[in-house]
């Protein structure tokens, strides 16, 4: 876990600290410091966070205005309210914490807090991959689902279609027609037998290794042509019908 402590005393800082110190899964985690609202701003803005520990009463800003900044962001992190005021509960929690502590901390009492930001976050992780788009391949009797975002590229063997990810491939039955239908605003076709995920392009080569000449426009190119993708050692045909259609990609996706 990333945490950020934000709070105006020192000591206040470093007690937290010795305590994530002691507990799980504090004793992991990597731990910023900030003493006053502006400074954790600037840190909030160059790194992200899994947990801020957050002061409510700080002499510049009230830690709930900065909580309320924190609930807008994308990814936001967790906040848990650290503070030695119990009559600021309610307001805490409609600015979104996910538990509120007092002073002097308990390392039990802080241990609970960071495992219950784990399980909350875990859960949403969950959430999020389940209702991401996915393709149902059949294996071996099993059905797995492929998360379309682990896919790199699609391409036509034999009567299957082969689904091909950073960390293995699978055969589906699925035709590239009908995945070209149903995901074509994340994949691009490259040639009749192969559709590739627009994230996953890196470049155009020469399939035989020429560095590329100068062109009067990309009708008159007739040079065969290859495509280099992120994640895997292996290029994939591309089409002289579908050349100025990636290189247009290319030039909008620097």
């Amino acid at each position: 876990m990333n945490i950020l402590l934000v709070d105006d005393e020192a000591l206040a800082r470093r007690r937290l600290r010795r305590l994530l110190a002691e507990i799980e899964p504090g004793r992991h985690a990597q731990v910023d410091e900030a003493g006053d609202a502006a400074a954790a701003r600037a840190l909030l803005r160059a790194k992200v966070y899994d947990l801020v520990l957050l002061d409510i009463q700080m002499p510049d800003e009230s830690g709930l205005s900065l909580a309320a900044e924190i609930a807008c962001a994308a990814p936001a992190p967790a906040v848990v309210f650290v503070t030695a005021h119990e009559e600021h509960a309610l307001e805490a929690f409609e600015h979104g914490a996910h538990d509120y502590l007092t002073k002097p901390v308990r390392a039990q009492r802080l241990q609970q807090a960071l495992l219950r930001v784990q399980q909350r976050r875990a859960a949403a992780a969950t959430q999020a991959a389940a209702a991401a788009p996915a393709l149902a391949i059949v294996e071996r009797g099993a059905l797995l689902r492929v998360a379309l975002t682990e896919v790199l590229y699609f391409r036509a063997q034999d009567k299957y279609t082969l689904v091909c990810t950073a960390a293995r491939s699978y055969l589906s039955e699925h035709s590239l027609g009908e995945l070209e239908q149903r995901f074509g605003q994340h994949f691009v076709r490259t040639h009749r037998s192969a559709l590739v995920a627009r994230h996953a392009i890196a470049r155009l080569e020469r399939a035989d290794g020429a560095p590329p000449a100068p062109q009067a426009g990309d009708a008159a190119d007739s040079s065969d042509w290859v495509l280099r993708l992120r994640g895997v050692p292996e290029t994939l045909p591309v089409s002289r019908r579908q050349l100025p259609v990636l290189r247009a990609l290319l030039r909008a996706d620097p």
